[in-house]
């Protein structure tokens, strides 16, 4: 479980390496001012997420850029294709787009932090585990941010658009 822990760490490092450059490309489109100050939140947590995923390799003798996630490189490659390079005719629907986008790379963020917070648990790496957890609880936050974005106005001024 230890070398799968360590794989994870180092494939979430590069997940969080490559949503933290598109991440600041959608920002940098989105147009509802809201959405692009929670993106750039968004650039500072990943951000803060690699630095401790970076710590927790240095404490287990690894280096955490061992990996390169494939997911990620999907989904950034979707992200750039649906929230940067489509044809949207509407400002408000393109930040939509960038929401529903940046929301995929969330999640996947999401599944990558539980899974390697349970795999310290599990290893008794408690320090490991409570950094993971904060970076989870972090992640989760920026999601739920994202989507009352959504709710509070994006969707619906893209729905008149």
């Amino acid at each position: 479980l230890h070398d799968l822990y360590i794989d994870q760490l180092q494939d979430l490092y590069s997940a969080c390496d490559q949503s933290q450059a598109v991440t600041s490309e959608l920002a940098g489109a989105a147009k509802n001012k809201e959405l692009a100050e929670a993106l750039n939140a968004g650039v500072q947590g990943i951000s803060r997420g690699m630095q401790v995923i970076s710590e927790i390799c240095g404490r287990h003798g690894v280096d955490p850029t061992g990996e390169h996630c494939k997911g990620m490189e999907g989904l950034v490659t979707e992200a750039r294709k649906h929230g940067l390079e489509a044809d949207f005719g509407d400002d408000d629907v393109q930040d939509a787009s960038i929401i529903t986008q940046y929301q995929r790379l969330t999640h996947y963020a999401i599944a990558g932090y539980g899974s390697v917070r349970t795999f310290a648990k599990r290893l008794g790496h408690k320090e490991d585990a409570a950094a993971l957890q904060d970076c989870l609880d972090n992640t989760r936050s920026g999601d739920e941010h994202m989507t009352s974005i959504a709710e509070g106005g994006v969707n619906k001024a893209a729905a008149e658009g």
